[in-house]
């Protein structure tokens, strides 16, 4: 699979859905803890609006703390934009080559994988991505992620039920390929999305 074709397809996927919503759906909660739609969608294109020298000097003020910048920076451009902004932002860039520092483009498919699932599962969509472009994201960040966001995977193996992958050693806990990435960045999942008895450690 080619990283950059997936990239502006999922891009493109997410505005079809995007474009559907209804206003109150721009304002519900997303799994993103303390971030409503709007605040994702605008933290997904912020690095479409923000040159470089911008983007450090906002996150100089922020004491070089990232999640701290990201934060100030959707609920900023959240309360400033409108939803078709934010909208009309994300379409302009479907191929906008944007890739997070050390992440390369796999970094920026994983990015917005994460986040459109963080706005369609919240909100009950059936929109999904292809498990095919999920499997790629898994493929290259398991470990960091799960470090990053101080997920506990001691003793577990997880497992795909629907696509052939797994990581770690222990216990098993299965479920769809979205889930477990969900799981894997500290997403807090529905009650049933995962199987296994350490799946409690991933739910509500």
């Amino acid at each position: 699979m080619n990283i950059r074709s997936e990239t502006v397809a999922e891009r493109t996927d997410l505005a079809r859905m995007l474009a559907g919503l209804q206003p109150e759906q721009w304002t519900a909660p997303s799994l993103c803890a303390g971030w409503r739609v709007c605040e994702v969608v605008a933290h997904m294109t912020m690095p479409f609006r923000m040159s470089a020298p911008r983007f450090f000097l906002a996150l100089a003020r922020s004491r070089f703390r990232f999640d701290a910048m990201a934060d100030r920076l959707a609920r900023h451009d959240a309360a400033r934009m409108s939803p078709a902004d934010l909208l009309a932002s994300l379409r302009a860039n479907l191929d906008h080559p944007w890739s997070p520092p050390g992440g390369g483009p796999t970094g920026a498919l994983s990015h917005d994988v994460i986040h459109g699932l963080d706005i369609s599962v919240a909100l009950g969509l059936p929109r999904r991505p292809p498990v095919e472009r999920v499997g790629l994201v898994l493929s290259h960040m398991p470990s960091r992620n799960a470090a990053y966001f101080g997920v506990d995977l001691s003793g577990i193996r997880l497992e795909a039920t629907d696509l052939d992958w797994g990581f770690g050693t222990g216990e098993p806990v299965r479920g769809r390929a979205q889930d477990l990435l969900l799981a894997l960045c500290g997403r807090r999942l529905p009650a049933g999305a995962l199987a296994g008895t350490p799946a409690d450690r991933f739910t509500s």
